[in-house]
């Protein structure tokens, strides 16, 4: 930089103004700077910087599923909310470090200005560990009192509650719950529909599967029917398990919806094509990633920021 000052005649402070297109420099002296730049074929030093600054300019994203054959990192989650992350942080001049649970313990992660926690795992564990790490925090999930760090999410109570309202609508009166619990989304979820159920005098059954696949979905029917269980209808935590429970229902000579409503929960871009087309409850992951990258970029720039919960929509549809 001093170099260039030099052979431009001005000072090391305009240089360095004009390299970052700070308006504080007249536009012909910053192209004249920045054409010099490029023919002496200079580049900032991107190490020095950041180690001057006291920051890397890198927001690590860990996704704390565990990718599958059945459930893959190609899923709409947490595909889309990684879209809605690298937007924001790429146009804010931050690099964005993906990593899986397993690689978390990195340098290159521990030297992050902060993390954006796609799941936070069953109970919590996934929060707990990588609260350790001492870096800002904002976590993809839903909301508990004692949370000391900022979270993102749906209306997951309100999504379970729709889905009762909806069953009740149709009704059906001898529901079935498919998901973990465990899971702090689960859990409200399936919290807002036995609590809207129990104002009707429903209480529904709870059949806990900790995979959200086909195979699981399948595997929840082909249990129930084993057991003699009588279901007219039947929520699934997220559309694979609803679809894989649709195949089986029709395995097994059930009418999808005449004998049984089928409802799932993301409403992702396959539930719409799927044959009957899924009723499922959207989440928009988008927005919802947006709004991690927002406040995550707040965090690091000390400005007040708190949580949010975005809301959910029952999209009905043949099942």
């Amino acid at each position: 930089m001093a170099d260039l000052a030099k052979l431009a005649g001005v000072s090391k402070i305009t240089v360095s103004r004009a390299l970052s297109n700070s308006p504080l420099v007249t536009r012909d002296t910053r192209e004249s700077i920045q054409a010099l730049a490029r023919e002496q074929g200079y580049k900032l030093n991107v190490s020095a910087r950041n180690l001057r600054l006291r920051r890397s300019h890198t927001v690590a994203v860990i996704v704390e599923m565990k990718p599958s054959t059945d459930r893959t990192m190609f899923d709409p989650y947490p595909l889309v909310l990684l879209g809605g992350i690298s937007q924001e942080l790429t146009a804010a001049g931050y690099s964005v470090l993906l990593t899986t649970r397993q690689g978390a313990s990195a340098a290159a992660v521990q030297a992050a200005d902060g993390m954006i926690l796609l799941g936070q795992g069953v109970r919590q564990d996934a929060v707990r560990r990588f609260d350790k790490l001492g870096l800002p925090m904002v976590v993809w999930g839903a909301q508990a009192d004692h949370d000391d760090h900022i979270v993102v999410g749906s209306d997951n109570r309100q999504g379970g509650k729709a889905v009762a309202e909806h069953f009740i609508a149709q009704g059906r009166r001898n529901p079935v719950f498919v998901g973990n619990p465990g899971h702090p989304e689960i859990f409200e979820r399936l919290s807002g529909f036995v609590d809207a159920l129990a104002e009707h005098g429903v209480k529904p059954l709870l059949i806990r599967r900790d995979e959200f696949t086909l195979a699981s979905g399948d595997d929840a029917v082909q249990s129930l029917a084993a057991r003699g269980v009588a279901f007219d209808a039947l929520f699934a935590c997220s559309d694979l398990l609803a679809m894989g429970a649709v195949r089986a229902l029709e395995a097994l000579g059930r009418k999808v919806p005449h004998d049984v409503s089928v409802v799932g929960y993301d409403d992702m871009p396959l539930a719409a094509s799927f044959q009957p087309p899924l009723s499922s409850v959207r989440q928009d992951w988008q927005e919802g990633g947006s709004l991690l990258a927002k406040k995550m970029l707040a965090l690091i720039h000390d400005e007040p920021v708190g949580s949010e919960v975005l809301p959910v929509d029952l999209i009905v549809r043949a099942t």
